[in-house]
């Protein structure tokens, strides 16, 4: 997998997934490649039995992601939802890796999604040679997992048009696809679930009926609490994209991880960290996705075009285009914080000049 820019989650920790299935003695709900408790620690980190370290792939409290474990082992589908960059197609990818062995079955929503993305299309060549036949017959993603008792995952669910989501709906509580052309149907193996995303920005998009709303337990994401577990989060998927990408990811970049953090957490909040100033917030949500990618850019700049450490010029770009969506509104606010916060702060003073630069 050299090549790859990005394996699959079963594919990049393949080694801690045996580890851990190897002496997993647990109960395991049918055809769950892990117990829900080795699954919990695969997803929080921590040692497998025979000593291999599991890296943590979600930083959070650890009751939201065994009420998510424990529903997957249910009958009820699982809906994760939170404001964009609170690491919820992160978080159900792992989940569908340690579970099934496969976080592949994917449907990406948007408003172009058909009905056949859930269930089923045809070969048109074939159907027109041969007539309706299981050979003709296209799967989906949704159906492949009940076929084999796996976990399907659908992204951005509250994108997908109303009448294609209800589709959902038989699927989901009788674990049945009817397939009248055939006359036939496709019966859920023990283990089949779905794991969906929904971004809580989007309300009012295509809001799920109340039929499928029933059919789902939701968890919410939230940000962060505190600062300090949203830089280390940022450091870690940091290091693990600078490897990734063959980009160092030293130490040395704690300060300005740090850094980037308080602002976007400030400008979040709409208040200093040290509740002495009140401050606008700028229409975007700044989250820690975003903080990532600004300290992924900074560190390939600093590399590329640079002594190899990350420095305020390196950043201030980032910052600037990850504040700046609305170019009147947001550019206010933006100057704003740069004059009454940043500036006042001298240890700030190279990210001040930076940023004055580019507005």
């Amino acid at each position: 997998m050299t090549d790859v820019l990005r394996a699959h989650a079963e594919q990049q920790h393949a080694d801690e997934l045996a580890a851990l299935a190897a002496a997993d003695d647990r109960p395991r709900p049918p055809n769950w490649k892990l117990s829900p408790w080795a699954v919990a620690t695969y997803v929080l980190g921590g040692e497998a039995p025979d000593g291999t370290p599991i890296t943590p792939k979600y930083l959070g409290a650890r009751r939201l992601v065994e009420v998510a474990i424990a529903t997957l082992a249910t009958d009820r589908a699982l809906l994760l939802l939170g404001v964009p960059g609170t690491a919820k197609t992160w978080l159900s990818e792992h989940l569908a890796a340690a579970i099934s062995g496969d976080s592949t079955q994917l449907v990406q929503g948007t408003s172009g999604t058909a009905e056949e993305a859930i269930r089923y299309g045809w070969n048109y060549a074939r159907l027109l040679a041969e007539g309706p036949s299981p050979k003709a017959l296209v799967a989906s993603p949704v159906l492949r997992a009940m076929e084999t008792g796996g976990i399907a995952r659908i992204e951005e669910l509250t994108r997908i048009p109303s009448d294609v989501q209800d589709a959902l709906i038989t699927i989901l509580s009788e674990k049945t696809l009817p397939i009248p052309e055939l006359d036939s149907e496709v019966q859920a193996l023990a283990g089949f679930n779905v794991i969906a995303t929904a971004n809580d920005r989007d309300r009012g998009v295509n809001d799920l009926s109340a039929a499928l709303k029933r059919r789902f337990n939701v968890v919410v994401l939230p940000l962060p609490d505190d600062a300090e577990s949203e830089v280390e989060i940022v450091r870690l998927r940091v290091e693990q994209l600078g490897r990734s990408l063959q980009l160092p990811a030293g130490a040395e970049n704690i300060d300005e991880i740090r850094r980037v953090v308080t602002v976007f957490r400030e400008l979040r909040d709409g208040v200093t960290t040290d509740g002495r100033t009140k401050i606008k917030s700028p229409s975007g949500t700044l989250s820690t996705a975003e903080a990532i990618s600004v300290m992924t850019n900074g560190i390939a700049l600093a590399t590329h075009f640079g002594d190899g450490v990350v420095r305020a010029d390196d950043v201030a770009a980032g910052l600037h285009g990850a504040v700046v969506k609305d170019p009147v509104q947001d550019r206010i606010v933006w100057q704003e914080y740069l004059e009454t916060v940043v500036r006042e702060r001298k240890p700030w003073s190279d990210l001040y000049r930076a940023c004055r630069e580019l507005v």
